[in-house]
């Protein structure tokens, strides 16, 4: 019986690496639908929901599963009532990159009001926060989920950054308005990206030392 949980245990590490590699496409391909402004790549990204959706859906079949089928231990326990808490913030993830593919497409015929320096740099920090925290998870690795919560603090630097230079180019130009505050929701749209990916590194270190973060003393 052990034997078989710890099998059904390991596919659920294959299937939320899966998960988070399907979430890193779609940061991807929203970056890359902004800065080339390619509205084919943004039509993917919008329609690659759909599967990290169903990613989501198959993961919480497993971990219910796991749940009644198998009367896990407390240890077990802790790390499947992770993974469910987990598989929600990466589907949300999965949401806001499509959400910033859907701004992007709008934004394909239009000349940018300033280069997009800021922006992909903290798509790729937010990007790495989401792997890291699966990592973590799955090598059950506190420093490296620890890592992970430091690193938001960089994520909400540049989101002020960007903010800031855009309230700037609006006061310079008001017509520069209407772009700016579509810039402002894609950097909005990573700063929860890398909230989200907070929340599954807290999550992971509530699966290995039984106490969420803000519990810690």
């Amino acid at each position: 019986m052990r034997t078989k949980f710890e099998e059904q245990l390991a596919l659920l590490h294959e299937m939320l690496v899966e998960m988070g590699a399907m979430i890193e496409k779609a940061i991807a391909m929203a970056i890359g639908a902004l800065t080339q402004q390619n509205g084919t790549m943004a039509l993917e990204a919008i329609a690659f929901d759909n599967e990290i959706d169903q990613m989501e859906k198959d993961i919480e079949a497993l971990c219910l599963q796991l749940l009644l089928q198998q009367q896990p231990v407390a240890k077990d326990l802790r790390l499947i009532s992770a993974a469910l808490k987990m598989i929600t913030d990466m589907e949300r993830i999965g949401d806001q990159a499509a959400d910033i593919s859907e701004i992007a497409l709008m934004l394909i015929d239009e000349t940018y009001i300033k280069k997009l320096d800021n922006l992909p740099q903290m798509a790729i920090t937010a990007s790495k926060m989401v792997t890291e925290s699966i990592d973590a998870f799955v090598k059950k690795d506190l420093d490296l989920a620890y890592a992970v919560i430091e690193s938001d603090d960089v994520v909400d630097m540049f989101f002020t950054t960007i903010k800031n230079n855009l309230i700037e180019l609006i006061r310079e130009d008001q017509e520069n308005g209407g772009q700016a505050i579509d810039l402002m929701m894609i950097a909005k749209y990573f700063e929860r990206i890398g909230d989200h990916a907070t929340n599954i590194a807290e999550w992971v270190v509530f699966s290995i030392m039984g106490k969420h973060w803000n519990e810690q003393a």
